[in-house]
């Protein structure tokens, strides 16, 4: 029994030995690529043509997705709010509760998902195909750098499509909220709008862009990277493509805690 129970502890150790090895190994691997794409930004000539290909797919492609997902989100927040707020009969302060956790949470954190779901999956299926096509080979062989010539383009148009991207959801999810308040539940427009403005400080919406900024590098070093890695013809495709939505969810809700954390609890 002895024996047995050692012999289950030691396989345990090992194998959460071996994922503390990977986790490091996949977070030194992200940060270099980080590096590397920050560097190609900065040093040489940006591709045009590409950077405005890639920010209108991240851009353009996407609003209407956003402005949808943004307008009910802020009318279903609206609705649950009012619900307890009613018996309060602090009816008011709905557009201040929904004004701040759109332009604080819930505008950057939707936004960013959506993108991720849509770009993010769809960055690492093009570049998962170009590694088992070895189109990424043939730019090395040419003397071309595979980071400046497919990371650097979609990098900084992420960069710039996914803040823009937040502040149409803030817009549409206040939006919402104000619809509601205002047919549903019979506050005044003026009113509603002040509550509004009350609230909000420049603090709000600096985090709230802070925030999309760190989720738009998070999106696309992790997208590029799944696909950089990507092996298994078809089928590395498929796995590389779930395993970049996955990751980048997963690292964008962490961030998503830490940043409010410091912003609200440790930077007041």
């Amino acid at each position: 029994m002895i024996a047995r129970l050692s012999s289950s502890f030691l396989q345990t150790t090992a194998a959460a030995g071996a994922w503390a090895v990977e986790l490091c190994w996949y977070g030194g691997s992200l940060t270099l690529l980080l590096a590397q794409t920050i560097g190609g930004l900065v040093a040489r000539p940006l591709r045009r043509q590409a950077f405005v290909y890639e920010l209108w797919k991240i851009g353009v492609q996407s609003w209407f997705i956003v402005a949808i997902c943004s307008l009910f989100i802020g009318m279903v927040l609206a609705f649950q709010s009012a619900y307890q707020m009613q018996q309060l009969s602090a009816e008011i302060y709905i557009a201040s509760l929904v004004s701040l956790s759109v332009v604080r949470e819930i505008g950057p954190v939707i936004t960013a998902l959506i993108v991720a779901g849509r770009v993010g999956s769809a960055i690492a299926a093009e570049l998962g195909t170009m590694k088992v096509t070895e189109q990424i080979d043939a730019l090395r062989t040419l003397a071309a750098d595979p980071v400046r010539f497919l990371v650097v383009p979609r990098f900084l148009a992420i960069l710039i499509g996914l803040p823009v991207l937040t502040l149409w959801a803030d817009a549409l999810g206040i939006l919402g909220g104000f619809l509601v308040g205002t047919l549903r539940l019979d506050i005044l427009p003026s009113l509603y709008w002040k509550m509004t403005t009350l609230a909000l400080v420049f603090k709000d919406l600096f985090s709230g862009l802070l925030k999309s900024v760190i989720f738009a590098m998070i999106i696309c070093v992790v997208s590029c990277f799944e696909g950089f890695r990507t092996e298994g013809g078809a089928e590395g495709v498929g796995r590389s493509t779930t395993a970049a939505v996955v990751s980048s969810f997963l690292l964008i809700i962490a961030a998503d805690c830490l940043c409010t954390a410091l912003f609200y609890f440790v930077w007041r």
